[in-house]
């Protein structure tokens, strides 16, 4: 198996606590659709605000993504005082805020659970842009969907419609180095879009997010969790919706980990354990904890 490698993995003595700050922030309203780029967000216990408040599901429930629908890259989103607003095929969806409307049996992985349908003309008008029978659904906000226990020490941490976990972290090292990669094979370089984080660090070394178990941003805390396990998501173009295989064959060159059974990794989750309410901002000051420090 090929593990990590350290050299490019932000390794720290015991007892680190290291300086970096908030690169950039990112949500992404809708599970899949293109994301919003903020200058600052409120810290709630599900990850950012409005963070995959909403997702598609197909006729049986079931969510969509990327990986199956990868035209959803082509939908942009934005926050509008009492809207939603999703731009595609050269027109806008307006969708509410508020939750509401009709109930409806949804499928996110494992988890079941009921969100609201935003009815027909959502349906209509999103399935001719993707080609594919769908429903657009908001959660609801008296469900309760938790993390894997497995990976927060036991915490019970909620989410709303992210694969698992409330928050993604980044290091822009680590974007750099696989950059740097795919230079020296000859292709062109990503963005960090195509990772979908929602905190990307500066200041840190490349993959410092490997080895840390806290962040720390003024009042708040956050505490690292799982490794993000990479599927071909990374592969798609966000702004054309063409695959190609150079970043995921590259991803495997060096990035399978032993802690996942060795699948590729690159960034990891996190929860909230303390700071709701908070405001986080690009520029913040971010104080990194590894594991022996955290619970100090």
């Amino acid at each position: 198996m090929v593990h990590i490698d350290n050299q490019n993995a932000g390794t720290f003595p015991p007892s680190a606590a290291t300086p970096g700050r908030i690169a950039r922030l990112w949500i992404y309203p809708v599970k899949s659709f293109a994301g919003i780029e903020v200058d600052s967000a409120e810290l709630q216990a599900t990850g950012l605000a409005w963070d995959r408040s909403w997702m598609l599901v197909d006729a049986n429930g079931l969510f969509l993504s990327q990986r199956t629908l990868a035209r959803m890259a082509l939908v942009q989103p934005r926050l509008e005082a009492d809207a939603l607003v999703l731009a595609f095929g050269g027109t806008e969806l307006r969708v509410p805020l508020a939750e509401g409307g009709v109930s409806r049996t949804v499928r996110v992985w494992k988890d079941q659970l009921q969100a609201w349908d935003l009815g027909d003309e959502a349906a209509r008008r999103l399935g001719a842009f993707l080609g594919k029978e769908c429903r657009l659904v908001r959660f609801d906000s008296r469900e309760r969907r938790l993390t894997s226990l497995q990976w927060t020490g036991g915490i019970e941490a909620p989410n709303q419609f992210a694969d698992g976990h409330p928050v993604l972290v980044i290091t822009q090292g680590a974007l750099d180095g696989l950059n740097a990669r795919l230079a020296a094979q000859g292709h062109a370089p990503v963005g960090m879009q195509r990772f979908r984080p929602n905190i990307v660090l500066d200041g840190l070394a490349p993959h410092a997010e490997d080895h840390l178990a806290q962040l720390r941003i003024g009042e708040v805390q956050l505490q690292l969790a799982k490794p993000c396990t990479r599927c071909p998501i990374p592969d798609i173009d966000p702004l054309t919706a063409l695959a190609s295989p150079e970043v995921g064959r590259t991803l495997r060159s060096y990035r399978q980990d032993a802690r996942v059974k060795g699948a590729v990794t690159f960034g990891r989750h996190a929860i909230v354990a303390r700071g709701l309410g908070q405001v986080l901002r690009t520029g913040a000051r971010v104080l990194t904890i590894t594991d022996d420090r955290a619970a100090g």
